[in-house]
């Protein structure tokens, strides 16, 4: 079981245990965020037990249930959440105050998105995991956050490059001023893939070799590293980005895992929030 340490802290509240990244709770006086767990929520079976996905085999009350513990948890309104519509890809949508609640208490139009930015109070921004990288950024001084979904497809769409873009272009945020967190996610030695997915890295990113182990025809992947090359290769300072350190699948005792649970599993979530 993963405990607080100098990254992170693990805030625990009766059986819910969720994450919280050093970085960005300095600046919890403007945000409110949190990564959670598996620990903590009524779902039961595969999705055992803090599922916050509509598209696992588990029921809509029991998600509605857990939505409901987390945003108590955390102190966001429920009704004003926003949840992602992801597609393994690399468009980012602008959430306004029209946009609350969308996917959860009313229908949605936000679909085809894998990451969700907004300089708007009170709008609570719900991106899902079970391996793939969360990549969240917090702008203090523009007052704006994004959070993408960067599992290896995003990762190839340089998704986390095109929310910085993003933060510049609607911002007009400074890259020297944003704080990042890269949540739990699949570690490089248990990320294995084959021959075709390494050619489209190599091909997509020609220095990605530094990130990248092989042994028997397989090839093992940093996501996380690479990420951070980008961020860092855009003008992001390198000691304003914080890596959890956390592999899902290596502990998915607390962790959903798509890997670690064969596919059966739920969905984690990363929630941002701008007070």
């Amino acid at each position: 079981m993963v405990e607080s340490n100098d990254r992170i802290c693990v805030q625990k509240r009766a059986d819910l245990q969720y994450i919280q990244f050093k970085n960005l709770k300095k600046y919890e006086n403007i945000l409110t965020h949190c990564f959670t767990t598996r620990l903590g929520g009524v779902s039961k079976g595969e999705c055992n037990s803090l599922n916050l996905s509509f598209n696992r085999n588990d029921s809509r009350e029991n998600v509605i249930s857990n939505y409901h513990i987390i945003a108590e948890a955390i102190e966001v309104d429920f009704n004003k959440m926003v949840l992602s519509n992801q597609v393994h890809g690399n468009k980012i949508k602008f959430v306004s105050a029209e946009d609350a609640g969308k996917g959860l208490v009313r229908d949605s139009d936000i679909i085809g998105y894998d990451g969700l930015t907004t300089n708007v109070p009170g709008i609570p921004l719900v991106t899902f995991y079970a391996d793939c990288v969360p990549v969240l950024m917090l702008d203090p001084v523009k007052k704006a956050i994004t959070a993408v979904h960067s599992g290896w497809k995003s990762t190839l769409g340089n998704i986390s490059g095109e929310a910085l873009e993003m933060m510049k272009q609607i911002y007009k945020s400074d890259l020297n001023d944003l704080q990042i967190a890269i949540g739990p996610s699949i570690c490089q030695d248990c990320f294995e893939v084959g021959a075709e997915v390494y050619e489209q890295f190599k091909s997509r990113y020609p220095w990605c070799d530094t990130y990248v182990n092989s042994r028997n025809e397989k090839y093992y992947i940093n996501l996380q590293q690479i990420i951070i090359r980008v961020l860092t290769d855009a003008g992001v300072p390198g000691q304003n980005i914080l890596v959890s350190g956390v592999c899902t699948k290596c502990n998915n005792d607390m962790f959903f895992s798509y890997r670690g649970d064969c596919k059966r599993t739920g969905s984690l979530a990363a929630i941002m929030m701008l007070k």
